[in-house]
């Protein structure tokens, strides 16, 4: 990739890794303690094991990990690969939104909204739950934004949010009517309607699409290396969180090439 095309100073680059790095130690603060409904302030960075605070020698993002060997300095406790995995996620994101989106008001509000879906989709992998707290101020961040965005249209935003949320609601109650049982939360639905927000109708379809192809593909595979006849549900959030991703970074050309084809001779 040729960087200095995109007329961005290269300290800009560094900046946007640091940034991102930085935010997603933060964002792991979010996946441990939103589940518990603890404070994201209070008490400071501590090893869930033995307590102690983490001194911010031992706190820099990503090379910390590799300096501690991945254990606690004070009581040995191995550390998840988790929190450099979700750091260095973080700081890819923040610089291939700059590369495809270059140095602007967008790539700034599709950061938030990534890092949204980090949360939630980790959150999601632990509890098999997307919190409100994510999914209620996100749709509503992503319609107030559309009326600034140059990419998404405040119509196809609020449009984007009612068809994700339904589409996925209509299926949640379908399931229960048929199968007796619940078959997908009501986050799952939130969570649609949020990517629908940030991104409008089109990614929808999209992130419906490969998230449901993606989850198929892994559930099967579930199914059989664990040679049983049943296995446990498979969060949905992360497959969605793929799809939107997808279709931030290429997906609407694949999406507009698809609906051509319905207007073709």
């Amino acid at each position: 990739m040729n960087l200095p095309e995109q007329g961005i100073p290269w300290l800009i680059w560094a900046g946007a890794v640091a940034v991102g790095a930085a935010v997603g130690s933060f964002l792991n603060v979010c996946i441990y303690r939103l589940p518990m409904g603890g404070s994201l302030l209070r008490p400071r960075s501590h090893c869930p094991k033995c307590g102690s605070p983490i001194q911010p020698y031992d706190n820099i993002p990503i090379i910390s990990f590799f300096l501690l060997r991945g254990r606690c300095r004070n009581c040995k406790e191995r550390i998840s690969p988790r929190y450099p995995l979700v750091e260095a996620l973080t700081a890819a994101s923040a610089t291939a939104l700059l590369y495809r989106y270059g140095l602007g008001f967008e790539t700034f509000i599709l950061f938030v909204f990534i890092c949204g879906l980090i949360v939630a989709s980790f959150i999601d992998l632990d509890h098999q739950i997307i919190p409100d707290v994510i999914t209620y101020p996100g749709i509503a961040l992503g319609v107030i934004s559309s009326f600034v965005s140059q990419s998404v249209h405040w119509m196809d935003s609020v449009l984007g949010a009612v068809v994700g949320g339904g589409i996925l609601l209509i299926v949640a109650i379908g399931f229960r009517l048929i199968r007796k049982k619940e078959g997908m939360g009501l986050g799952d639905v939130k969570f649609l309607a949020m990517i629908g927000a940030f991104l409008g109708w089109k990614a929808v379809i999209l992130t419906l699409v490969l998230s449901s192809f993606v989850g198929a593909i892994v559930g099967y595979l579930s199914l059989r290396l664990s040679g049983k006849g049943s296995h446990e549900p498979i969060p949905f959030g992360p497959f969605l969180a793929l799809g939107a991703v997808a279709y931030m970074f290429g997906g609407e050309s694949f999406v507009d090439w698809y609906l051509s084809l319905g207007g073709s001779p």
